[in-house]
């Protein structure tokens, strides 16, 4: 399995300063997830000293929408990047200006975007459609909608987890198609923000991002010229990872931002008075979580050990290798009670749901554990609790808390 963040090391287990055991008890029970905000802040703020001016943050909340996450994350960065009308209602709840929020993903009900126009946040819009959709809303409510394009470019990021462009897409619209968009969204009198330009994921690549980075800001001058239009923003998506298996490193952000730099200054003429924008998800939250669940079984079958715990794949569906592996691979996990111990056995940790999915770690080694002990599963604060299928078997809902800065 992966090595365990290295914002955890240490001879104990230590989540915003505090044991497991303590948040536990403060929580109620178990399973629990715990958020260490202070984490978030220091990756925005890595960032932040590693982009050049006149690139924002903005935050992906479909990573964890949790309220105090959240609320945290919007005093932090400069944008909040959404992907459905629930969203929407959760990013206002939590504080956001509707002129920081855009609002992405292909099939936006009518109603859906109704409510955004009617707010004033940003459709980036996927489809022709939805374009001349949006334009008849506001019109009918009154109201200048405040239109983006998102474009699916001939490119994508090279290693990346999930490739979002390049070639047949169900987002956004084909790049050759785009500058007669943009014409017919500023002739109809709609505010144009600009390009939405996201061409993968989970990369850890940092050249591959670069070249991806280059590609984007290209093809954004291209698409603005064709158009006759600067764009005031160009979103040029994400896709930065972090490790979760053995022999994966870091990115290197250093060298993504000072490469961003040089294919900025380099960038079209009709593109001098445009923002960027970084849209981050995994890479800003994803290490700030751990999930902690309780061994309830230890067991034996045909001479494996199970530690059998009272959580699952219906809380963390990416840590039991349902969401998006090809080949299930361990999160790094410990015991939390013993987390600077030696290992003595090799264990399988499996859920209580009654399906062979609900596997958490399997052929591990481990401290001995024992009934009542304490399991923490890592990086678990970007695409948990609200990526699994929570209701799945009628158990006991997952806890949630934040610790650190905003704790």
């Amino acid at each position: 399995m992966g090595a365990i963040p290295a914002d955890f090391a240490g001879p104990e287990l230590r989540i915003g300063g505090r044991t497991p055991a303590d948040l536990v008890a403060e929580a109620g029970d178990t399973p629990l997830f715990v958020y260490d905000v202070a984490i978030c802040d220091a990756r925005i703020a890595r960032l932040r000293a590693a982009l050049p001016d006149g690139v924002d943050i903005h935050y992906a909340m479909k990573a964890n929408p949790y309220r105090p996450l959240l609320e945290h994350m919007v005093s932090k960065v400069d944008g909040i990047d959404i992907a459905s009308e629930g969203e929407l209602a959760m990013a206002l709840a939590a504080g956001a200006d509707p002129a920081e929020i855009s609002f992405a993903g292909p099939g936006k009900r009518a109603d859906a975007m109704e409510k955004a126009v009617a707010a004033g946040v940003t459709l980036n819009c996927e489809s022709e459609g939805e374009a001349e959709r949006a334009l008849a809303i506001g019109a009918r409510l009154g109201k200048r909608p405040r239109l983006a394009v998102r474009v699916n470019p001939d490119f994508e990021i090279k290693g990346s987890g999930m490739r979002m462009g390049g070639g047949a897409k169900p987002f956004g619209v084909d790049a050759q198609r785009v500058p007669a968009l943009v014409r017919t969204i500023l002739d109809g009198g709609a505010d144009w923000r600009g390009f939405h330009i996201f061409a993968g994921s989970q990369a850890l690549d940092a050249a591959a991002l670069i070249e991806a980075q280059v590609a984007t800001v290209a093809l954004a001058g291209e698409l603005a010229d064709a158009a006759g239009a600067p764009p005031p923003l160009i979103n040029l998506g994400g896709g930065f990872g972090i490790p979760h298996f053995g022999g994966e490193q870091p990115l290197d952000v250093e060298a993504i931002g000072a490469e961003l730099a040089k294919t900025l200054s380099n960038r079209a003429q009709i593109l001098a008075d445009t923002r960027f924008a970084i849209e981050l998800g995994r890479w800003l939250v994803g290490e700030c979580g751990v999930y902690l669940t309780r061994i309830v079984d230890r067991k034996i079958s045909h001479g494996k050990t199970f530690l059998i715990v009272d959580g699952g794949l219906h809380h963390q569906l990416a840590a039991s290798g349902n969401f998006g592996q090809l080949v299930r691979r361990n999160y790094p996990v410990a015991i939390a009670d013993r987390f600077g111990d030696a290992p003595e056995e090799e264990v399988s940790i499996v859920g209580c749901l009654c399906t062979p999915l609900d596997r958490l770690a399997d052929d591990v080694m481990l401290p001995r554990a024992e009934v009542g002990d304490l399991v923490a599963i890592f990086l678990a604060g970007a695409y948990g609790l609200s990526a699994s299928p929570q209701a799945f078997l009628a158990q006991r809902p997952a806890r949630e808390m934040i610790v650190g800065n905003g704790g």
